[in-house]
């Protein structure tokens, strides 16, 4: 890719990223409720996945050669839904309904939702799922990516390193994804549990360990091209700010799941350019 294009790149992903903060927020207003902090902080990287990297066909979401990607903070499904509606994998009108019975969209991520592989609610698990798509594609002879993305806060869960010691002692070629915001629920992952050292950590257990500006685009697709060319597991330590792009959500550990009230939401429309 040329300079000149790469730049362009990075432009339309800066504007597709203030665009998605504004569907994934306006599905939780109208619905008044959702997660907006955790939406914010990973949805540059899932821009940047679903837009740069992923092998995808939205027009046929069960494609046999797709990338999976696992999404096990599932709790921040707007952003995901955000992006998922935004490359045509279902109907955008299925925004309105988010979180409202029969409606497509649940709260946390759903199988059933074109483009999304697993369904989620519980924290910890989807590293394992990931593993297990990993010796399932062994298995089957393919040769697709797997990518798991993670919260700060699950990896105070025993599963994720169990999880971790799997991939290393097999040798599974997969790519994690830490959303490092350092807020979990309504506090400071630091108050709940210390996790440092986490880069010392997960070299510990047997992976390469890269860490990025996770808002920065330039770092976020450098880092999947450097990684891709790498054997074995792999994650990124991904330094985000929860709530990032409206000023009273950030770093505010309030709007982990607490939807805007009309004023909030005039205020955070027009900081996002709307």
């Amino acid at each position: 890719m040329g300079e000149k294009s790469r730049i362009d790149l990075i432009k339309e992903l800066e504007i597709k990223a203030k665009k998605l903060r504004v569907d994934a927020l306006s599905m939780i207003y109208k619905a008044q409720s959702g997660h907006p902090g955790g939406s914010f902080s990973s949805i540059d990287i899932l821009i940047g996945l679903y837009n740069y990297k992923l092998k995808i066909n939205p027009k046929n979401p069960k494609w046999d050669k797709r990338d999976r990607f696992i999404m096990s903070k599932g709790h921040a499904s707007p952003a995901v839904y955000a992006v998922l509606g935004d490359l045509g994998f279902f109907h955008k009108k299925e925004f309105n309904n988010f979180r409202q019975l029969g409606g497509l969209l649940q709260g946390h991520v759903d199988a059933k939702i074109p483009g999304v592989e697993m369904s989620t609610g519980s924290l910890g698990q989807g590293l394992s799922f990931g593993n297990g798509i990993c010796f399932a594609r062994e298995l089957d002879k393919k040769n697709y990516g797997v990518y798991v993305l993670m919260g700060d806060g699950e990896v105070q869960e025993g599963q994720v390193w169990e999880a971790a010691m799997t991939a290393s002692h097999y040798g599974l070629n997969i790519t994690a994804i830490l959303d490092r915001n350092r807020i979990q629920n309504d506090g400071f992952v630091k108050d709940t549990m210390v996790i440092e050292p986490l880069k010392d950590k997960w070299e510990s257990f047997g992976w390469h360990v890269v860490e990025i500006n996770g808002h920065d685009f330039n770092e976020i697709l450098d880092t999947l091209d450097e990684l891709e060319k790498i054997k074995g597991p792999k994650i990124i330590i991904a330094h985000t700010v929860k709530g990032k792009g409206v000023s009273f959500m950030e770093n505010n550990p309030s709007f982990h799941g607490k939807a805007p009230n009309e004023e909030e939401m005039k205020i955070a429309l027009k900081e996002l350019g709307e």
